[in-house]
């Protein structure tokens, strides 16, 4: 269990020197020896993780969404997602490194586009919630995962020109409220939270995640909606939503 630990502490401390290196150099300009060097590891050491860089880039990207909020209501688990990964993002460099690689124009021929992990959850989420009824039957789940995630790069972009820590999730907040008209149903869109304190909260009671551990929303209060049947009980009171 002890060399198990090691392992993961080993490899979590590679993939956040990474990050680090990525925020700093973009994927391009990144070398092995420069994370080496930052990590403290040795070349096999590294290589016993990852197979090189590329790998490390997905790695960090993958890490980006190894929060996946198990929500009934699949557009209140994107919101949350979204909303956690704005609080999340100005305060740790594994997520700072994954940024920058989304927007990173030299990295599109290794990853197709920004935060392609991030995208496939979105899109796999509306799938099921357009099944669930929670989402106009007009709607395709891959396009409108581009877009938002999209959305998301562009705001993350403008929020490092604004001396407030909170400036992303206060974006990521409203790009959620002024887009889910168009996506989610009334019935749907009535009981859903894009409120930016959301994110304060599941934080707080998730707190960081650690590398290679599943994590779920299922004890997070306010986090469990009533299961859907085409619409959302909106009579229940948003205080036990």
């Amino acid at each position: 269990m002890a060399q198990q630990e090691r392992a993961i502490r080993t490899r979590y401390t590679v993939l956040e020197a990474a990050a680090v290196v990525f925020a700093s150099n973009g994927y391009e300009a990144s070398t092995i020896s420069e994370i080496m060097s930052l990590a403290g590891v040795t070349k096999g050491a590294l290589y016993f993780h990852f197979s090189g860089k590329e790998a490390l880039a997905h790695a960090v990207l993958q890490h980006a969404v190894i929060i996946k909020p198990e929500n009934p209501v699949k557009m209140q688990a994107i919101v949350d997602l979204g909303l956690l990964l704005a609080y999340r993002l100005p305060r740790e460099p594994l997520l700072q490194g994954a940024a920058r690689l989304a927007a990173d124009q030299n990295a599109r021929p290794f990853f197709g586009g920004p935060w392609p992990q991030w995208r496939d959850v979105i899109a796999n989420l509306l799938t099921e919630g357009r099944c669930q009824g929670e989402v106009f039957e007009h709607i395709d789940p891959l396009e409108t995962a581009n877009v938002l995630v999209g959305a998301f790069t562009g705001l993350q972009l403008v929020s490092t020109t604004v001396d407030r820590p909170d400036s992303l999730l206060l974006l990521a907040s409203d790009l959620y409220r002024l887009v889910l008209p168009g996506i989610a149903v009334p019935g749907v869109l009535r009981v859903l939270s894009t409120d930016p304190d959301r994110a304060h909260h599941v934080f707080d009671v998730l707190g960081r995640p650690s590398w290679g551990l599943p994590v779920t929303f299922d004890s997070v209060p306010g986090a469990s909606f009533p299961a859907l049947s085409g619409q959302v009980d909106a009579s229940v009171p948003p205080s036990k939503r």
